[in-house]
């Protein structure tokens, strides 16, 4: 061990390749966070009421049959290109895009077949994703100011290149984001394949055994996925929500809940990308929320923070 090193053993090794974020990100420091799963669910929600986009989804995998195993190569992929390294996240991309590449889907509107990797449906699935992540955890209480919602935006635009975006065409910041979807919504619509996907997600398939673990369980954090979502969602799908103001405290108290299970013991799970970020890069890389509200502080200063409660009100109070 070199003198530098034992001098300070939080600092990484010189070579220590950060990725494609690093730990100054935003990024890095929101996708450790216990709600991504419950953000993933949401965003699943949103991705399926785009008739084109999910029709892809069905006819070119078997999410039915596999639902977990796809939630787990998503939460893979997204762990990966957050905390992997930078020829770990490229390959990842390049694997996404040559699957993608191959495959087709029939219009349920027209009959026509499409490309899957039509940058249209690319770009709705990014949207989605990177709104309902950005959604859950604000909600659920991860100190983001407006600012750091907006570099968290415009940080994913490489997660956008990845599977084959021009990050130009990407929206930047959360004014751009939430323009996208004004633009975009009069395309969506809650047709057979969505309510498939609803179906699917309020009642997955298990095996008898963990029928009393799917109640207690699963189907309490989908409906707070579902209650999440904007209120046309919830029009669209024509299944009623809870309150805003209930789903917001709900939220909260869920990440309460789950941010008290040691991090350490909740990184051990798959696919285990943070743990490995962290021997990697030394123990100052890992993901805090306080890290986020100390970066306020010092970057964005004392101001005004916007902050959406989920039900289509903003409401004000100052940054943290």
């Amino acid at each position: 061990m070199t003198a530098a090193a034992q001098a300070d053993p939080g600092r990484p090794p010189a070579d220590a390749d950060p990725g494609l974020y690093g730990p100054g990100s935003v990024t890095w420091q929101c996708h450790g966070d216990p709600m991504m799963w419950i953000a993933g669910v949401r965003a699943l929600y949103l991705q399926a009421l785009h008739p084109r986009a999910v029709r892809g989804v069905l006819e070119n995998s078997d999410f039915r049959d596999d639902a977990w195993g796809r939630l787990l190569r998503t939460a893979d992929f997204v762990g990966t290109i957050t905390y992997g390294t930078t020829d770990a996240a490229e390959k990842a991309g390049a694997r996404v895009r040559r699957i993608h590449a191959r495959l087709t889907a029939t219009d349920p509107a027209t009959g026509t077949r499409f490309p899957v990797d039509d940058p249209d449906l690319l770009l709705w699935v990014h949207c989605a994703q990177i709104d309902s992540f950005l959604h859950v955890l604000r909600r659920s209480g991860v100190p983001l100011t407006r600012a750091q919602a907006d570099r968290y935006v415009d940080e994913n635009r490489t997660n956008a290149r990845l599977v084959g975006l021009d990050p130009e065409q990407v929206p930047a910041d959360t004014a751009a984001l939430a323009a996208y979807f004004e633009r975009v919504r009069p395309e969506l619509a809650a047709g057979p394949d969505a309510r498939a996907v609803d179906a699917f997600l309020r009642r997955p398939p298990v095996h008898p055994l963990l029928r009393p673990a799917r109640a207690l369980v699963w189907s309490p954090l989908a409906a707070l996925a579902y209650g999440s979502l904007p209120p046309y969602a919830h029009r669209l799908y024509g299944r009623p929500a809870p309150s805003a103001r209930g789903t917001t405290l709900l939220l909260r108290l869920t990440g309460l809940l789950l941010r008290a299970i040691p991090a350490g013991l909740r990184w051990k799970l798959p696919p285990g990308h943070i743990l490995r970020a962290i021997r990697r890069l030394g123990p100052d890389s890992r993901p805090r929320a306080c890290t986020l509200r100390e970066s306020a502080a010092i970057l964005d200063g004392p101001g005004e923070a916007q902050h959406d409660n989920g039900g289509g009100t903003r409401t004000w109070r100052r940054a943290d």
